[in-house]
């Protein structure tokens, strides 16, 4: 009989215990959990933000080619439907949150060159606000020169707070300046003869 009743003493004093450890192991899970959602987040910005300034160089070089004609679309506006900033725009919003107030450059021939020689590069076009980046000239200018797209994208994580975001706040990329944010600046650049 005493055997028994020792037994359910220790029972007992062991069900605290599991306890005791939800309670510690919980908020460490939530948050293990909660920073990989948000840098999933991260990272689906990440390869959207990197398809759609390629999407828009492509489009500044070919247009709307066909086997007899080639049209080079204009560098935008925003709103015009056959503008490269309309496009790399677009490309983001049906992804991203507010993609399509990201910030856009658009360097192409079509806005005309500038420089001589070897050291020609394309006059740039900025939308949204967008700072200015200094495009480079292709090696082989003044044959061919470098048409060239910039987005620059500020976001904030699905999840706020930095205890969320502690995986994000190891990138450069990001800050806590007001809440945690991430600014993106992505650019790709494709040769056109010129």
């Amino acid at each position: 009989m005493r055997l028994r009743i020792g037994r359910v003493r220790k029972l007992k004093s062991a069900s605290g215990q599991s306890l005791v450890e939800t309670a510690i192991m919980v908020p460490l899970l939530l948050m293990f959990i909660l920073n990989a959602i948000n840098f999933g987040y991260f990272f689906f910005v990440a390869v959207n933000l990197a398809a759609a300034p390629r999407s828009g160089v492509e489009y500044s070089i070919l247009g709307f080619a066909t086997p007899g004609y080639l049209s080079l679309p204009a560098p935008g506006g925003t709103t015009t439907t056959t503008s490269v900033s309309y496009l790399t725009l677009n490309d983001m919003t049906g992804a991203l949150a507010n993609g399509g107030n990201a910030k856009v450059q658009v360097c192409t021939s079509y806005s005309g060159v500038s420089g001589s020689g070897s050291s020609q590069t394309s006059n740039c076009t900025q939308y949204n606000s967008s700072p200015t980046y200094e495009p480079a000239p292709d090696p082989e200018a003044p044959n061919f020169v470098l048409n060239r797209v910039d987005v620059t994208y500020q976001f904030t994580p699905l999840i706020p707070g930095t205890p969320f975001n502690i995986v994000l706040l190891a990138s450069p990329i990001c800050s806590t300046t007001s809440g945690v944010t991430c600014t993106f600046h992505r650019q790709a650049s494709m040769r056109v003869m010129n």
